[in-house]
């Protein structure tokens, strides 16, 4: 700041006069042409076109935030659903075994009741076979007995009525 008060600064064959007027002037001439108020405008301009890409980006930030939550939102539906469809199933599996359970119950009783009338028929017929068998064992018997006695020549009324009826009785 001294410098400013030396007298040796401002005579004319000091070459830093000169470049200091050149500056002064440099800087009138663009002050007169207006380049203060382009590099402002520019500025401006610059600052203008940060702020919208600034807005823009605070716009798609909200519209990500509010799509996030929608898809949460939805996401959280869709699992209620798959837990309510899961529950339906379970609730058809149940349902579903105890009408297989009913029908299998249904089916065995009824394999059951057929198997034991096919018993009880094996059973009659076996009884009826051995009826018959004893029957015609019974009629062989009598006439090896009464072949004995008619060789004999010895005749029982009692007795040839009893040998007639054996065969109606055991039939």
């Amino acid at each position: 700041m001294m410098e400013f008060f030396n007298p040796h600064l401002y005579a004319l064959d000091n070459p830093e006069l000169w470049v200091a007027v050149g500056l002064a002037i440099f800087f009138g001439i663009l002050v007169v042409a207006g380049v203060p108020k382009l590099v402002a405008g520019a500025l401006d301009a610059k600052a203008s076109k940060i702020q919208s890409e600034l807005d823009e980006a605070a716009r798609l930030r909200a519209e990500a935030e509010a799509l996030l939550a929608q898809i949460r939102k939805e996401k959280a539906e869709a699992e209620a659903q798959a837990a309510e469809m899961l529950r339906a199933a379970e609730a058809d599996a149940r349902i579903m075994e105890a009408d297989a359970k009913a029908k299998l119950e249904e089916t065995l009783a009824r394999r059951q009741a057929v198997a034991e009338r096919r018993i009880a028929q094996a059973e009659q017929q076996a009884t009826a076979e051995v009826q018959a068998a004893a029957a015609d064992l019974a009629v062989r018997a009598a006439e090896q007995i009464l072949t004995a006695r008619v060789s004999g020549q010895k005749s029982d009324p009692l007795l040839d009525a009893a040998i007639s009826q054996i065969g109606a009785r055991l039939n």
